[in-house]
């Protein structure tokens, strides 16, 4: 059985006293209704029993998700500088990148304009060989310091991603 407010227990007291005084003069009839009020008054005191206990768990558990809530908001904002931080990694490496094929694209269409000059010029065949080899040299050193730069760019990116890595598996 749940335990009783003072109240309850008064009325259960009061009940049961009035029970057993009057049962001598009163039909089987009456006391069955009597038993019926009896059984009634606990079956309520259980049930305002029952809802105290889940208003209480409920305001418990109200109280664990707004603790959790402000754990919640201050991973959060690690976790936007992390993003912040994340993004300027790429930045700053993928200018550099864009613009070096930017140029070895464009050195590629002054070859080809270069080549097809050579074919229709035998007279300046040379020149235009000369030129056609520059531009492959200046092609090959350009291509040698993208891949030094795309290198460097991961070599940056992975130290970055460790360091955000490790500040992340501390925040667990």
């Amino acid at each position: 059985m749940q335990a009783q407010t003072p109240e309850q227990q008064q009325q259960s007291l009061w009940i049961r006293s009035s029970t057993h005084s009057q049962r001598d003069a009163t039909s089987e009839e009456e006391r069955e209704d009597e038993d019926e009020a009896f059984s009634f008054g606990s079956t309520l005191s259980a049930f305002r029993a029952k809802e105290e206990q889940i208003e209480r768990k409920k305001m418990e558990i109200r109280e664990r998700v707004f603790a959790r809530l402000g754990r919640v908001e201050e991973e959060s904002k690690t976790l936007a500088m992390i993003r912040k931080e994340l993004e300027a990694v790429l930045d700053p490496t993928r200018k550099e990148v864009l613009a070096m094929r930017k140029k070895i694209d464009m050195v590629n269409r002054e070859l080809k304009l270069l080549s097809q000059n050579c074919l229709k010029k035998e007279k300046e065949y040379i020149q235009a060989r000369e030129a056609f080899d520059d531009k492959n040299r200046e092609k090959a050193l350009l291509v040698s310091r993208l891949m030094e730069a795309v290198s460097e760019s991961e070599r940056l990116r992975m130290k970055k991603l460790e360091e955000l890595s490790k500040t992340m598996d501390s925040i667990r």
